[in-house]
Parts: C-alpha cells; sequence; structure tokens
C-alpha cells in the first residue's frame, strides 16, 4: 500500500472568508469558501483518492477492501467500515453559531452515530484580531442555560480567547463553543456531522428568518464543568516530534522542521495523516512511495506503514494525527 491524497471538499458558507482558496493553491477563484473537508467519511461527503492505483475510489471504498491493513486491527474491529477521524481546514470571515456537539452515548441514543470530540490548531489569527469562545467561565445550571439563551445573553457565561498562530485548543464533546470572525484552522475530530446551535448572534437570512436553535437538545448535552484555562499548554520544540492532544478519539501531535527526519511507526497499529500547514517537503515510506507535501495539504498513510522519511525543502510544519 502506499500513502494516499485526496480531492478537497469545499464548503462554501455564508461566513466562510477565502483564504482556504490561496492556501491550497487551487485556483484563483475570490468565492467565500468556509471549510476544506480534506479526509472525510462522513457519508455524502466522502474523499474521492486522487493519486495511485485507486484514483477514483472513496475513502469507505478503501476502508472496506483494505480493512485492517488500512486503519489497523484495533481500529478496524472498534469502527467497522467507518473512518474514524474528520480533518478540516476553517476559514472564519464572520462568527459562527454557539454550539455543542453530544458525546458517544447521547449520539449513539439519539442518532445511531459516534459523538464529536475535536480539537483546533490555529493557523491564522486576521493580524491578531481573532477571537473565539472555548467553555464556560463561570458556573451555571442546565435551567440557567436555557434561560440565558432565551434573553440572548448566553455569551456572557463563556470564556473568550484572543488567538494567536499555534495555539491549540481542545473541545471534549460536551463543551460550548464557536470559531470567531478572523480565526483561520486546522480541525481534527470524530467522523461526525452533528451539532447542537445554541445561539447564532440573533442574524437573519435574506429572507429575514433567523436558523433553527437546538436548545433542548444541547441543554442535556452540555458539560457544566468549569475550568480555569481551555486552551492546551505545550512546549514548541524544533525538529522533533511534540505531542499535543492524546485523547480515547485521536492523538496529534506537531513536527516543526528545518532538518530532515524519519519517522518509526513499527509499533504503531493505525493508520497516520499528516497535515501540512506550512513549508514545503517530499515523504518517503518504506516501500519508497514518495509524495511532495505542502502548505494545504493532507497525506494519509496506511497502518502497514513502518517508517517516513521526510525531507524538508523549505521550513515545514505539519500535524500528525492517529488513533
Amino acid at each position: 500500500m502506499y500513502p494516499y491524497k485526496f480531492d478537497p471538499i469545499l464548503k462554501s458558507t455564508l461566513w466562510g472568508g477565502n483564504k482556504i482558496i490561496p492556501f491550497k493553491r487551487l485556483d484563483s477563484r475570490q468565492q467565500q469558501v468556509g471549510e476544506s473537508w480534506e479526509i472525510s467519511g462522513v457519508r455524502g461527503n466522502e474523499s474521492v483518492v486522487r493519486n495511485g492505483k485507486d484514483t477514483g475510489k472513496t475513502l469507505t471504498e478503501l476502508v472496506q477492501e483494505y480493512r485492517e491493513s488500512l486503519v489497523g486491527r484495533s481500529n478496524y474491529r472498534r469502527f467497522g467500515d467507518t473512518f474514524p477521524l474528520l480533518i478540516k481546514f476553517i476559514d472564519a470571515r464572520n462568527d459562527l453559531s454557539i454550539q455543542v456537539h453530544p458525546n458517544d452515548e447521547l449520539a449513539q441514543k439519539r442518532h445511531h452515530s459516534m459523538g464529536k470530540t475535536e480539537m483546533w490548531y490555529i493557523i491564522d489569527n486576521a493580524h491578531g484580531k481573532a477571537r473565539l469562545y472555548a467553555g464556560l467561565k463561570r458556573r451555571i445550571t442546565p435551567d440557567e442555560y436555557a434561560e440565558m439563551v432565551e434573553k440572548h445573553t448566553i455569551v456572557d457565561a463563556l470564556a473568550t480567547y484572543s488567538v494567536k498562530p499555534d495555539e491549540v485548543f481542545f473541545l471534549p464533546a460536551g463543551r460550548i463553543h464557536s470559531i470567531g470572525r478572523g480565526c483561520f484552522l486546522a480541525e481534527i475530530q470524530q467522523t461526525s456531522d452533528i451539532t447542537y446551535r445554541i445561539y447564532d448572534f440573533d442574524r437573519k437570512d435574506e429572507e429575514g428568518n433567523t436558523r433553527e436553535l437546538h436548545t433542548e437538545l444541547a441543554k442535556e448535552a452540555i458539560d457544566y464543568t468549569v475550568l480555569p484555562d481551555y486552551r492546551t499548554a505545550y512546549a514548541p520544540r524544533r525538529n522533533e516530534s511534540v505531542e499535543l492532544i492524546s485523547c480515547p478519539y485521536f492523538t496529534t501531535s506537531v513536527y516543526d522542521l528545518t532538518e530532515s527526519m524519519t519517522v518509526d511507526y513499527r509499533e504503531l497499529d493505525s493508520f497516520v495523516i499528516y497535515i501540512c500547514i506550512a513549508g514545503t517537503c517530499t515523504i518517503t515510506d518504506d516501500e519508497r512511495n514518495e509524495l511532495p507535501l505542502q502548505a494545504g495539504e493532507s497525506i494519509l498513510f496506511p497502518a502497514t506503514v513502518k517508517e517516513v522519511r521526510i525531507d524538508v525543502e523549505t521550513h515545514v510544519k505539519f500535524l500528525e494525527s492517529y488513533v
């Protein structure tokens, strides 16, 4: 098997900006794009292979054909033919709605789906002006939450952050959050598209209608725990792996490389994803499959990969994720 690249699935939205287009070097279109789904097994939005002998196959078809050779033995037992991660770039020209996602138990009960735990890695912050909401800054009860939504004051209970490039936010299912205007980020999440919209800043569409809110559904899904800081602290280091998040759903590290290096995956029973956020390099696996990787691209390595050589061309930075 060999490393896979996929055609990005671009999602144009009312709140989307156009950073993704030049970032991904797709073309010169000036359309407003909100999300680029890089690697997706979500039904109806399945990534399509664009390199090698499997060109044109969907990610789900790859899992069905290669099974544990693609995703790993334990992952195939756990998830079957569902690829467990969804990888995105998100560009917010306007504030996204305040929302929350259900955990596995609630999502299975209500939607026959897995839950949605996710993380954000900030790539750009609109010259220091971008902000986001993550978590509660003070304790409220479920009834107080519903009352604040009704009175349009729920933002008063949320922790607000002015963000910087390379900051990380972990968002376990149940944590209220919202991506603010000016944020450009990479998102790694469980394969789920279930979102409960809590508040949409009273915005109206062209016909004067507000979007549906899911106040009662969200009420049970919210984790009302209050933490002192919702940012994920880590110590950046050059030319080595730095772990950012390790949870039951994914482990993510960042590589900030000015020198070439080799990564050993012999003991890992999982696929591996590289999400490039800066620079360029050439990737070579242990079977001598060679692929270029540049900012805005992602690569999926099958679980059979034993070793990956990264030859740096320009200062390169990428996220590594596996389950």
